[in-house]
């Protein structure tokens, strides 16, 4: 059952939670994903098959969360998340595919007390930088989002196109994690596909020389693609998560 949690900041977000025994298990959804991807769909199952609680939710402007996309930020969308996943007590294991694993990385670096452990799927913090899509619009794609405080760029998973405002990458500079000191106190598991196209495995490799961390390892799938949904990838993702829960539980 879509339970809803209304935010300091009015923002209504939807959410499924099942218990279980903990840590809990907290997916963090990527940009312009939702809580019924097949990720979030698939952990929760593993979740419940191993007798573990799990978290998934909407962003605001995203799913059945409340709010126009258009309006949202990194910012907004980590105090959204926050909000729902500490709402409950107990440690937190943070599961963040694509800008999840951003988000999720701002939130086991603010909240570290209470997140026992990290994994990062295809992770991409930092994407607004001038290090991703930024530097590599064209001059017209500048030039639009200067006039019009967004631009509209291709779409590679969907009919729709991509629109990223100037809020985004404004709010993003403040919310970087590559850009300031990152300490992960807890154990840290990345997953990155060879083939993926959007967030390159650099991106990965830069969070592992980055972040102070004691336990973090990287796990790169040969030919998997940003999606990281095939079968395979997803049995290395309920793998990954198995041995992080048999590391954080002694």
């Amino acid at each position: 059952m879509t339970d809803y949690l209304t935010t300091p900041e009015g923002r209504r977000i939807a959410y499924r939670r099942t218990a279980g025994q903990g840590p809990e298990l907290v997916f963090l959804p990527g940009f312009q994903s939702d809580m019924s991807g097949t990720k979030a769909v698939r952990l929760e199952a593993w979740a419940q098959a191993h007798g573990r609680a799990f978290l998934r939710f909407d962003y605001s402007g995203h799913g059945a969360s409340s709010g126009d996309f258009l309006d949202g930020c990194i910012g907004d969308w980590a105090a959204d998340a926050a909000a729902v996943i500490f709402a409950a007590p107990g440690p937190k294991v943070l599961i963040g595919s694509s800008m999840g694993g951003w988000i999720g990385m701002l939130l086991a670096r603010e909240r570290a007390a209470s997140v026992a452990g990290f994994l990062g799927i295809a992770a991409a913090p930092d994407f607004t930088s001038e290090e991703a899509p930024w530097s590599a619009m064209p001059p017209e794609q500048r030039e639009e989002l200067a006039r019009d405080g967004r631009v509209t760029l291709p779409n590679p998973y969907g009919d729709a196109p991509t629109v990223m405002t100037a809020k985004l990458f404004t709010d993003g500079a403040r919310q970087t994690v590559l850009g300031k000191p990152l300490s992960l106190p807890m154990p840290v598991r990345l997953l990155h596909g060879s083939a993926d196209a959007d967030v390159p495995l650099a991106v990965s490799l830069a969070v592992l020389d980055h972040a102070q961390a004691p336990d973090m390892r990287l796990c790169v799938l040969k030919g998997a693609d940003h999606r990281f949904s095939s079968p395979e990838a997803l049995g290395l993702i309920e793998a990954t998560l198995a041995e992080l829960l048999t590391r954080i539980d002694g």
